[in-house]
Formats: structure tokens, C-alpha cells, sequence
């Protein structure tokens, strides 16, 4: 068992966000379930996730379940564009998952990883062997994925620095009439739905987003779009910030999805960074995939 005391920092806090500060593993969701089963107790009575703790409030909490930490290999097929002992480039398909997560313990590429490799890094715990940046479901495109811990510790640098540098072809709703244009706005976690990201001018991360048109429809544009940040849905939320969302994207922007309904049509067709043990700049530019390329071909 664990013993908690709140001090003046915490105090008229929601009970679980507290607990989220003291318990940094530990989801919210799981929070809930876990005040929910009686396992937290504040002074030795059960409360509500919604309850404000005071100061010198006593939290115990009980041994919780512990989590499978085991991640199953699976045969699952990888379009490996690149691969040496250091490193691999993965071609993610649309619809793939990158790491297990809350309600997906298997068939991601984290699975297929291992299935391919006995050698990951695992600086990003069990769950995310390699993995040192990821895309979104249903983002197809180019990754890469670090063998071992100096390699990932490398990659991580240069995404840091922007070295590593990401760009994307993203076709977006309505037409923009500028060339280019860059975005420039902080993004946090949207206060209204917490599997949203938003622009937050207040307590975001910066983020920043450059875009080149080009081609223009009849009511959408293709742009490219280049990351200097990587927060999470960057490219989805800056682009709808600005009044295009991108188009088939289920949770940014309305209208997208009435146009096209199977996944935002967004690709991460180029990837370079300076391989970290031969110092050597690698770039590599996946042509857009037929999908893509097969709706591309219907619009006006």
C-alpha cells in the first residue's frame, strides 16, 4: 500500500487529476475504475473521481492490478524500405496502429516488430520496442524504427533539433488560395474531448506546421506539409485551425468526411535523417499509394 498526504499545491483538486500527478503511470481511466473498486481510499473512505481533496487529505492506495507486460510477436507483414543493424524504415500502411494501447494489446506494428526482430530498442518500455515516433492509424507512411538504445537516443535528438526531418501529402477541404503558408500555434490536449488535440494559446507546446499547394480542386487543395514540431495529430489540427481540415479525418473538421469516408487522406511520403553510427544523411520519398492516388484522380 501506498500513503499519499496532499500539501498546498494539490489542494481543491479533482481527486483524480490529483491522483494523475501522484500516480504518473497510471491513466485517468484506470483512476476511476481503480477509486471505483474501493483500491484508493481518502482517509479511509471511498470517494468520487470528482471529489476535491484538501490539504493534509490522506490517499491510500492499495496494490493495483498489475498490467501484462508482455508484448506477443506477430506475423505481421512489413514494407520494410530500409534496414541495417542500427535501424529499420518502415512503409506503415493505412490502418495499422502503431503500439498497443487502451483496447488494442495486439495486431500493431509493434507486434510485427518483434515478430521480425530480436533486436529493439527499449528505451520506450515493453509496449514500444523501436518505436521513436509514430503515426496515426490510419496515416500511412514512412517511420523509423531504432534496434537498439543508441540509436534511438540519436533519432530522438534529431527529432528534437528537427534534424529529422518529416513531410506529408495531405489532401484538405476547400481551396486555399496562398502557395504557402506556415502555422504557427501551440497545441494541447482539447479541454471538451480528451481524444482531441486543439490549438491552446495558453497552455499548448509550440507547434509549427509549413505548407506548399500543390494542386488546387474544385473544393479542395493537396498540400505538403512539412513538420518543424511532432506533437500528436499536429498536421489534423493545424490544418483545420485554418479552416481545412483534412479531408476523410473522422474527428477534425465538418464536411471532410461527407467527401471521402475511410480514413484521413493523409500520407508521410518523405523521411531524412543522419544515420546515428555512420554519420551519413539518408532520405528517403515513398511514392503516394494507390488509394490516395485513386481518389486524386475523381476530383474536378
Amino acid at each position: 500500500m501506498q500513503k499519499f498526504i496532499v500539501d498546498q499545491t494539490l489542494a481543491n483538486t479533482r481527486l483524480d487529476k490529483a491522483l494523475s500527478e501522484l500516480l504518473s503511470d497510471v491513466s485517468r481511466t484506470k483512476i476511476k475504475s481503480y477509486l471505483d473498486d474501493g483500491l484508493i481510499l481518502v482517509n479511509n473512505k471511498s470517494e468520487k473521481a470528482s471529489y476535491k481533496v484538501e490539504e493534509n487529505d490522506e490517499i491510500f492506495v492499495n496494490d493495483l492490478p498489475k498490467e501484462e507486460t508482455d508484448l506477443s510477436a506477430e506475423n505481421i507483414p512489413l514494407d520494410i524500405v530500409y534496414e541495417d543493424d542500427d535501424l529499420m524504415v518502415i512503409n506503415k500502411p493505412k490502418g495499422l496502429v502503431v503500439h498497443p494501447g487502451a483496447g488494442n494489446k495486439s495486431g500493431t506494428l509493434a507486434n510485427g516488430l518483434k515478430f521480425h526482430s530480436d533486436n529493439l530498442s527499449t528505451i520506450n518500455g515493453d509496449f514500444r520496442p523501436g518505436i521513436v515516433h509514430r503515426l496515426d492509424k490510419d496515416t500511412a507512411g514512412l517511420l523509423v524504427v531504432a534496434k537498439n538504445d543508441f540509436t534511438h537516443v540519436k533519432l530522438q535528438e534529431q527529432l528534437v533539433d528537427h534534424t529529422l526531418s518529416r513531410k506529408y501529402y495531405a489532401l484538405v477541404l476547400g481551396v486555399i488560395s496562398e502557395d504557402n503558408g506556415q502555422i504557427i500555434a501551440p497545441i494541447g490536449r482539447d479541454k471538451q474531448n480528451r481524444q482531441k488535440m486543439a490549438v491552446d494559446l495558453r497552455n499548448g507546446k509550440d507547434a509549427e506546421t509549413s505548407f506548399k499547394v500543390l494542386k488546387r480542386f474544385s473544393n479542395s487543395t493537396l498540400v505538403e506539409c512539412v513538420l518543424k514540431t511532432g506533437r500528436t495529430h499536429q498536421i489534423r489540427v493545424h490544418m483545420n485551425y485554418i479552416g481545412h481540415p483534412v479531408i476523410g479525418d473522422s474527428l477534425y473538421g465538418k464536411g471532410n468526411r461527407a467527401i471521402y469516408d475511410d480514413g484521413q487522406l493523409l500520407y508521410a511520403h518523405y523521411i531524412k535523417f543522419i544515420h546515428p553510427r555512420s554519420k551519413k544523411a539518408l532520405d528517403f520519398d515513398s511514392p503516394m499509394p494507390s488509394y490516395f492516388e485513386d481518389f486524386l484522380k475523381t476530383l474536378k
